[in-house]
Parts: C-alpha cells; structure tokens; sequence
C-alpha cells in the first residue's frame, strides 16, 4: 500500500497545484497532488497551451496571405481544419508528460482520482467508478481545483451548436458564421483565430467596450483593428435568448437603447467568465469562506480554516496561470517558513491576450490611476515609428506608459502590436523593482528592436520622445 501521509496534499494539478507541490518537495516537504482529470489542469490542456498552438496556425496562415508583400510567390494556402486540432492536442499532450515527468523528479507523490476535504488534516481521494476512497493525512493542505466556464441559463453549451472553450479548441467544422459571447481575453483569442481562417465572426459584448479590463485607448485600437480583419463588433449589446434550429442557431440581441433585432449562425461560443470548482471540496463543516464561487484567502493564500490553503482561479482575480504558480511559490514557502517569503502584489502581474494584434499590460490603466487620486504622466508611442516593425511588416500598435507625476513611479504600461505579450515583462520587472521614469529613460535599449518603443513611450510622458 502506498504511504498515505503527507506534509503537504495539494488538490488539482494545474499551475498552480502542481508548480506548489513542486516547490515545496524542494523545500523539503512530502507532498503529494490529487488529480482527478489530467495533469497540468485546464490551462495546459484546455486553455493557455492548445490555444495558443491554434493561434499560430492563424499566424502562420495569416501570413502566408500576405507572403507576396514580402517577395514570396506562394501558391493558395489551405487549412486543414483536422491536422490544425491534432496539433494543438499533441502539444498539449507533450506538456502534460511533461509535468508529470517533472513531479517524479521531484518525488512529489501522484494520486488519480478527486480529492475532497475529509476532516482536520484528511483528504479523500475517490477513484472513477470507486466508491471506498484512499484517505490521505496532512499537516498542510492546498485547495487547487480551478474554476470552469460560466453558463448563462437557457444558452448552455450543447457540444453542437453553442460551444464552451473546450468545444472551441476541438472544433468539428470551420463556422461559416460564427457569434462569440463576451470579448474577454478568452472570447477575443478564438474570434480572432476563426476569422483568420475565413469565418464570418460576430463578437458581442455586454459592457461599452471590447477587451473591457484594459486600457481604454487599448481597446478603441483593438476594436479598429478587429474591425479592418473583418469582424463585427456589437458593444453594451446582450444576447437575451439562443434558439437552436436544424442546422443554425439563432440570437437575440438587445441593446441599450433595448432594441431588439435577431441575427443567425453556424456555431456560438459563449466566453462570459468562470467560475470556481467549490463544489464537492469537502468546505461543509469548515472554516473555509466562499464569495460568487471563489474562496477567500489571505495575502498567503491562508483560509480561514487552519491547515486549508487555496490558489489559483480558484480564488480572486486576476484568474491566470502565472498568477496562480506564483501564490503557490508564496504559499509553501509559507509554510516552510522561508525567511524572505513576501505577499503577492497584483498590480505587478502582467496580463497578456494573443489575438492579432496581441494584447498585453501590467499595473493600473489611465482611468484607474486617476480614480486612485494619482495625478498622472502618459507617454504614447506608435508602431509606425519604429524601424523593426515596419521591416517586419507590423506597424500596427501603441505602447502607452502611466506615471505617478509627483514621485515618477510607473503606474502601468499598456501595449497593442506584434509580440507585446513578450515585450510587457520588460515593465513587469521594472515593476517589481520600483523603477522611475528616470530609471528607465537611462536605460540603453537595443538597436533595432521594438522594446525602442518601450523607452520612447516614456520619454514621451516627459517630453522628451525622440522619434515622433
């Protein structure tokens, strides 16, 4: 029989779970994770990973279209729906070997099956199709079970016509015509990848602006983009009813003036939020808080049930995997009692969406700096100003900084435009280290690049932009 205690059991083995497990087995620390699906959670297998290996099929099509522009002749490029999916679940696959090669190295114990809170210090894990349960005993136990998508009554997903993200990432057919719900992070990456490949695409969203969380002058530029691709863009519109036919699905839609007007389509993917895997942890009986589906947790992701710990998107925003990884870190050092062990600042998380052009940003917008009584410096600087976007064939975009006006510290920096979602650490370490605008106007970026654009955008805030 395997040894069933534990100093630390983590449920769920997603980034967050299994990245804890792994940290606090280098801490010394056994540990074990309890996984009931596949490891690596949803983000390796249906999310983060399996999308963006269908985003560059996009890219890459995309890019063949306009290979003449750059002095290729190539012949008519096809997509073959089947091999792109396969693609995107061999990665998937490949990565999920991965962790689990990893947590071996690591001799972090693995136990199939769903865990659940079982008493002070126990957790039950239940096999499919068992129904005596292996009963594990820790001094320390991490609640790691994620968050699924949000359903609005009557517009369930149905595996046919109206998907899920899980739906999505396996599709069946290319939808001639396809309505996305919610133009989140989420819902803007796969309307951007099926209009790449010729869908018609309908994004809807309820609130008055694409890409609602970011910057407003982010979004205004997403939405022009979005639209010169071809897609349509109903803001503070909500789909009040979805009725399926033999072969379409049809939606209703109100505006804020309420009217009404209905539109048809192939396929619907409803991406309106999460919400957190609370059920069935085994909470009854316990200390541990819930609000709208997500636990509370202190700045060490303690609950108030002692021993009980919770991370990831199982908790509060912002709901990403390296969010996620990172409390986990926090959490078992925690508990191991490191002595430089430090609370997880949100501000200082980048967020990052890979549509076409991608999408990335830390810290407060305008809006928000504001509204926190910051008086603010803004810096703007364009992608057409910039020498290796146009050799790239990418001038598309803005890079846009926030200072604080009386102690130069930088608020946030916002981005639109070829590969910003690996240029936006740049200001996530300068974050992190408290840098100020002086800080990082002498600092020496590289020639050509497009991180020039970083440097320019805060030169621009203090009058100074060279290239422009």
């Amino acid at each position: 029989m395997s040894d069933t205690n534990f100093d630390l059991v983590v449920i769920g083995s997603g980034p967050g779970g299994y990245v804890a497990a792994i940290r606090a087995a280098q801490l010394g620390l056994k540990s074990a994770v309890v996984e009931r699906e596949h490891l690596g959670g949803i983000c390796l297998n249906w999310g983060c990973i399996p999308t963006k290996a269908l985003l560059r099929t996009a890219d890459i099509y995309r890019n063949i279209q306009h290979a003449a522009a750059y002095g290729i002749k190539v012949a008519e490029a096809e997509v073959d729906l089947e091999a792109t999916v396969k693609r995107s679940r061999q990665v998937a696959s490949q990565l999920s070997g991965g962790v689990s090669g990893l947590l071996k190295k690591n001799k972090v114990t693995v136990f199939d099956g769903h865990g659940k809170l079982a008493g002070k210090g126990k957790v039950a894990v239940t096999k499919e199709g068992s129904t005596s349960p292996t009963i594990l005993n820790a001094k320390h136990i991490i609640l790691a079970a994620g968050a699924r998508a949000r359903n609005l009554p009557g517009m369930e997903p149905d595996s046919k016509f109206i998907w899920s993200y899980k739906e999505a990432l396996v599709p069946d057919t290319m939808p001639k015509k396809l309505l996305v719900v919610g133009s989140g992070a989420i819902g803007i990456e796969f309307a951007s990848f099926f209009n790449a490949l010729g869908s018609d695409v309908t994004v809807v969203e309820v609130l008055d602006r694409v890409l609602p969380v970011e910057d407003a002058d982010i979004s205004a530029h997403a939405e022009k983009a979005f639209k010169k691709q071809g897609m349509k863009i109903k803001k503070s519109t909500t789909v009040t009813e979805l009725k399926k036919g033999s072969n379409t699905v049809t939606a209703t839609f109100k505006d804020k003036k309420d009217k009404i007007t209905t539109d048809s389509f192939d396929r619907v993917i409803m991406a309106v939020g999460i919400v957190g895997n609370v059920e069935n942890l085994g909470l009854e009986g316990t200390k541990v808080k819930v609000d709208r589906t997500h636990i509370e947790v202190d700045a060490y992701s303690q609950t108030a049930e002692p021993g009980v710990y919770a991370i990831g998107d199982l908790t509060g925003p912002p709901w990403l995997a390296h969010k996620a990884s990172h409390e986990g870190v926090i959490c078992v050092e925690k508990i191991a009692g490191s002595k430089d062990v430090h609370p997880l600042i949100t501000t200082n998380i980048p967020g990052c969406t890979y549509c076409h052009p991608q999408v990335a940003s830390v810290g407060l917008t305008e809006a928000a700096a504001i509204a926190a009584g910051h008086k603010v410096k803004v810096g703007k600087f364009p992608f057409i100003g910039n020498g290796k976007a146009i050799a790239l064939g990418e001038a598309e975009g803005l890079i846009k900084t926030i200072f604080d006006e009386k102690t130069g510290e930088l608020l946030g920096a916002h981005m639109i435009g070829t590969e910003v979602t690996e240029l936006i650490q740049g200001y996530g370490i300068a974050k992190t280290l408290e840098t100020t605008e002086l800080e990082l106007m002498h600092t020496v970026f590289p020639h050509p690049t497009l991180s020039e654009m970083m440097h320019e955008s805060v030169l621009d805030a203090y009058g100074k932009v060279i290239h422009m």
